[in-house]
């Protein structure tokens, strides 16, 4: 078993699409009924969620004219936000065919389905044509990839000169090893957390320059108080998140990734790149 199929199968959920359903009813939404908003929670499988989505994407500059790649694009929820807020055209492209399948599904849901298209593939080979975007981003997806400077020459190759590439990625802060498992891997064999200057300079190397680069640490550090108080309040966690992807994953997975954050091994980093002429 190759390392996409390893990661691919530790992202497998097996019957996504119905816990979606069942927890959007468990708030009385029907799916013809759901929004980008409902979905929010569940299809955001990033530090943050959407409050991280709204301050990283903005920062790209998006506009209606455009066309965008979510690389390692998951269910699609930054996709549909994206085509959603700036009316972009979005594609997405990612190692694992249920989530992509999924997510097209929940497009057709909130009415995108004209305005993006997800497919399964890897982002070490984009099936793309050189020079088809405006711009590209990811969000915690370099983890699961280990040859930094590969992926970056692929997003390269596919964006036009002048393009945007934003980058929102865990990244290492210290040389000590992180506790697993973690949400984007059970074990250390499939997991690849580079400092921001492994990434700096992959970016550089294939052309880019790198103009804006923000520690989203202590946001993170918040955003998990805040969702541990609220679940707490609630007597468990909402009929919607992360916890419906990760399963019974999630008691063991969160904590770790809290104390890997608490212990300063790692941060959530936030990379805007321009692809030069």
């Amino acid at each position: 078993m190759n390392n996409d199929e390893k990661i691919s199968i530790h992202y497998r959920h097996g019957d996504l699409l119905t816990a979606i359903q069942a927890g959007l009813e468990k708030q009385g939404i029907k799916p013809e009924n759901a929004s980008v908003e409902d979905l929010g929670p569940v299809d955001e499988f990033h530090i943050g969620g959407r409050a991280a989505s709204i301050h990283f994407l903005d920062q790209l500059k998006i506009s209606p004219s455009q066309s965008i790649l979510d690389i390692g694009c998951g269910l699609g929820g930054s996709a549909r936000f994206a085509a959603k807020t700036y009316g972009a055209k979005m594609a997405g492209i990612d190692l694992t065919s249920e989530y992509v399948e999924v997510g097209q599904q929940l497009c057709g849901w909130v009415g995108l389905s004209d305005s993006i298209r997800l497919q399964q593939g890897s982002a070490l080979s984009l099936p793309f044509e050189d020079a088809s975007f405006d711009g590209a981003f990811m969000m915690h997806v370099g983890m699961n990839i280990e040859d930094k400077h590969a992926l970056i020459a692929e997003v390269s190759r596919v964006l036009k000169s002048g393009a945007k590439f934003g980058i929102y990625d865990i990244m290492k802060d210290n040389e000590e090893e992180l506790i697993y498992p973690v949400p984007w891997a059970t074990t250390s064999e499939t997991s690849w957390v580079s400092e921001p200057k492994d990434y700096r300079m992959a970016l550089e190397t294939n052309g880019f320059v790198v103009v804006e680069e923000n520690n989203r640490r202590e946001f993170a550090m918040d955003f998990f108080k805040k969702m541990k108080a609220a679940s707490g309040a609630a007597g468990g966690p909402p009929p919607l998140g992360l916890h419906v992807l990760m399963r019974q994953a999630t008691a063991e997975k969160i904590p770790n990734m809290v104390a890997n954050l608490a212990a300063g091994r790692i941060s959530p980093i936030e990379m805007i790149a321009v692809k030069g002429v």
